[in-house]
C-alpha cells in the first residue's frame, strides 16, 4: 500500500481514538474543564505532561535544528530538558500547594491585585498564541506532505480536531487524549530511529549508535564532520554561535519552561501535592526517551540527506524528493544548468534550500524505510502538535473565563455560565491559532523559542519572587512583568519584523540574538521588581503569612485552598 493511503488509515485511526476519548471524558463541570476534576493518576498525568511538553517543536523541529546546527543545536536539548527539571523541582510543588490552577490566579492572589492578575492574563494569552502558532505550522507541514493537501486546508482540519476535544472535553478530555497522543508520538519517534541506527551502525539503541562506527568503519560524527567540511560548512561538532549567545538562549529556554502556563496547570490535575511530585518524575522519564534520541536522529538524517542529494542528478532523485518539492519545503534551482544538485555552504553557489522542519518527517523516506513507518511518523508529528495546541488553547480559554470574567468582571457568574464562557473562548482561540498557523512568523522551533523567551521575561520572576520572597509586593510584580515582556517583545519584533536585515550578530545588543533576549528581559524583570518593592509598602501581613505557609515542606498533604 502506498504512503498516502497508509497515512490516511493511520492518521484517521488516531484521530478517531482522540475524538472517542474526548466524548468519553467530556467535562461536565468547571473543575473537570479546568483541572480534570483533580483525580488523574500520577502515571497518566506524567504521560499527559510529556505529551503536553513535547510539542511539534520537540517532535518535528528539534532534531531538524540539530541536524543543521550540529553543536549549536544543543541549546534546545539543554534548555528544554533543564527547564523541565527546574519546573518540576523548584516551582510545581509550591504552586500545587498554593491550590491555584492558573498562573494569573496565583499572581492575582499572591500579589493581592486584579491589576497584577490582568497583566498576567495578557502575558499568558500572548505567550500561548505565540507558542500555538508553531504548533499549527507543524500540523500544516505534516498535512501538506503526507495527505497532499494545501497547508491551509491541513491547518483547518487540525483546528477542527483540536476544537472538538478541547472545547468538549476541557482538561479532562485533553488529559486522557494526551495519554494516547504520548503513546503515538513516542512510538512514531523511536521506531524509525531504531531502524536507521541498525542500518547505519548495526546498533539497535539510537543513543549508542549516535557515537558508534558506520558500516565503512568511521565513527558517525567523524564522517559527518568530513561531509560538512567537503561542502564548506562548519564541522558538525563545532559551534558557530558565540558562547554569550549560547548561554542566553539556553537560559531563556530553561527559565521560560518554568513559566509556561500550559505545563504548570498539569500539576493541578492530580489529587495531592505528593502526586504532583511523582507525576513530574514520570514525565521527566517519558520526556528523556525522546530528548536523548533527538541528537541521534539529527545526525542520521543529516548524513543520509547529504549522501542522497549532494552532487547527484536532479532527474534521478527519489520520489520523496519530488513530493517534498511540491510542498515548497524543498526547492532546487539549477544555477549552472548541469542537472546536478550542488548543496554547499556558499549561498551564491548553493542550489538546494531545505526547510529545517521537514528533517524528522522526511528521515524515514530518505532512509528508504517501509511505508508504514513513514505514515506512523506523520501520525506522531500530528499527535505532538495537537497535544500541545490543545493545552495552550485551554490556557487561553481559562485565562479569559476564569481569570477575567469570573474573577474580575462577573464574580457572580454561575458554574454553567463560566463553563460556556470557557468553551466560547476556546473556540475563538482555535480560530485565531489557525490564522497564525496559516501565516506563521517563522519556522516551528524559532516561533516556540520566542514564546519561551517571553515566558522567561514575564512569569518566571513573578512566580519565583512570589514563592520565595515574602516582601515582594504587587507594585514590584506588576512593574517587573510589564518591563520584562515589553522589552523582550519589542526586541524580537524589531529584529524579526521591523528590520529583519539587521537580524545579525553584529547588530544585536551585547551579541544576544532575539531567541536569547528573554534572559536579559528576565534579569530586568527581577531588577525592576526588587527595586520597586523596596520603595513601596510591603504586602499585608496575611499575604506574608500565606507565603510562609506555602513553603512549609509538607509534601504529602492535600493542596491548601485559599
Amino acid at each position: 500500500m502506498d504512503v498516502q493511503n497508509l497515512t490516511f488509515i493511520i492518521v484517521g485511526a488516531t484521530f478517531a481514538l482522540y475524538i472517542g476519548i474526548a466524548i468519553w471524558a467530556r467535562a461536565g463541570s468547571t473543575k473537570e474543564f479546568y483541572v480534570a476534576g483533580g483525580g488523574v493518576s500520577p502515571l497518566a498525568n506524567g504521560m499527559a505532561t510529556a505529551a503536553d511538553w513535547m510539542s511539534a517543536a520537540s517532535f518535528i523541529s528539534m532534531a531538524g535544528l540539530i541536524s543543521f546546527m550540529g553543536y549549536d543545536g544543543s541549546i534546545y536539548l539543554m534548555g528544554w530538558t533543564g527547564g523541565y527539571v527546574l519546573l518540576a523541582l523548584l516551582l510545581a510543588p509550591y504552586l500545587r500547594k498554593f491550590g491555584k490552577f492558573t498562573v494569573p490566579d496565583f499572581v492575582g492572589d499572591r500579589f493581592y491585585s486584579n491589576s497584577a492578575r490582568t497583566v498576567a492574563v495578557f502575558c499568558a494569552i500572548f505567550i500561548s498564541f505565540t507558542y500555538v502558532a508553531g504548533q499549527m505550522r507543524g500540523v500544516g507541514v505534516v498535512f501538506s506532505r503526507f495527505l497532499e493537501v494545501d497547508v491551509t486546508w491541513g491547518i483547518v482540519i487540525g483546528m477542527g480536531i483540536v476544537f472538538f476535544y478541547a472545547v468538549l472535553g476541557g482538561m479532562k478530555g485533553i488529559t486522557y487524549t494526551q495519554v494516547a497522543q504520548y503513546c503515538v508520538l513516542i512510538f512514531a519517534f523511536m521506531v524509525p530511529a531504531i531502524f536507521i541506527s541498525i542500518m547505519m551502525t548495526g546498533n539497535p539503541i539510537p543513543q549508542l549508535g549516535f557515537g558508534d562506527k558506520t558500516s565503512d568503519g568511521v565513527y558517525l560524527l567523524d564522517k559527518l564532520d568530513g561531509l560538512h567540511r567537503e561542502l564548506g560548512f562548519a564541522a558538525y561538532t563545532d559551534g558557530s554561535k558565540s558562547m554569550v549567545d549560547l548561554f542566553f538562549i539556553t537560559a531563556a529556554l530553561m527559565v521560560g519552561t518554568a513559566g509556561l502556563p500550559h505545563v504548570i496547570v498539569r500539576f493541578f490535575t492530580v489529587p495531592k501535592v505528593k502526586d504532583a511530585r511523582i507525576s513530574a518524575g514520570y514525565a521527566l522519564l517519558f520526556i528523556a526517551i525522546l530528548y536523548t534520541t533527538a541528537p541521534a536522529i539529527g545526525a542520521f538524517a543529516r548524513t543520509n540527506l547529504i549522501e542522497t542529494v549532494s552532487g547527484k542528478e536532479y532527474a534521478k532523485m527519489p520520489e520523496w524528493f519530488k513530493k517534498w518539492e511540491s510542498t515548497g519545503l524543498i526547492s532546487f534551482e539549477d544555477k549552472d544548468q548541469d542537472g546536478l544538485i550542488r548543496y554547499v555552504a556558499d549561498k551564491q553557489a548553493n542550489e538546494l534550500v531545505i526547510d529545517k522542519d521537514i528533517m524528522v518527517l522526511a528521515n524515514p523516506e530518505i532512509a528508504r524505510l517501509p511505508n508504514w513507518v513513514i505514515a506512523l511518523v506523520a501520525a506522531g508529528g500530528l499527535a505532538a502538535a495537537l497535544s500541545t495546541a490543545a493545552g495552550l488553547l485551554l490556557v487561553i480559554s481559562t485565562s479569559v473565563s476564569h481569570d477575567l470574567i469570573k474573577k474580575q468582571f462577573r464574580p457572580d457568574i454561575s458554574a454553567k455560565g463560566e463553563l460556556l464562557a470557557a468553551r466560547l473562548a476556546a473556540a475563538v482561540a482555535v480560530i485565531i491559532a489557525g490564522i497564525l498557523g496559516i501565516y506563521p512568523p517563522g519556522f516551528v522551533a524559532e516561533v516556540v523559542s520566542f514564546a519561551f523567551g517571553l515566558a522567561a521575561a514575564s512569569f518566571f520572576p513573578a512566580i519565583i519572587l512570589g514563592i520565595f520572597h515574602k516582601r515582594m509586593n504587587k507594585e514590584g510584580a506588576i512593574a517587573g512583568m510589564v518591563t520584562g515582556i515589553a522589552f523582550t517583545s519589542a526586541y524580537i519584533i524589531y529584529f524579526k519584523f521591523i528590520s529583519p536585515k539587521m537580524d545579525k550578530a553584529d547588530h544585536w545588543w551585547l551579541g544576544i540574538s532575539p531567541a536569547g533576549i528573554g534572559t536579559l528581559g528576565m534579569i530586568l524583570n527581577f531588577a525592576v521588581s526588587l527595586l520597586v518593592s523596596r520603595f513601596t509598602p510591603p504586602p499585608p501581613p496575611e499575604v506574608q503569612e500565606m507565603v510562609e505557609e506555602i513553603r512549609i515542606p509538607r509534601g504529602a498533604g492535600e493542596a491548601v485552598q485559599h
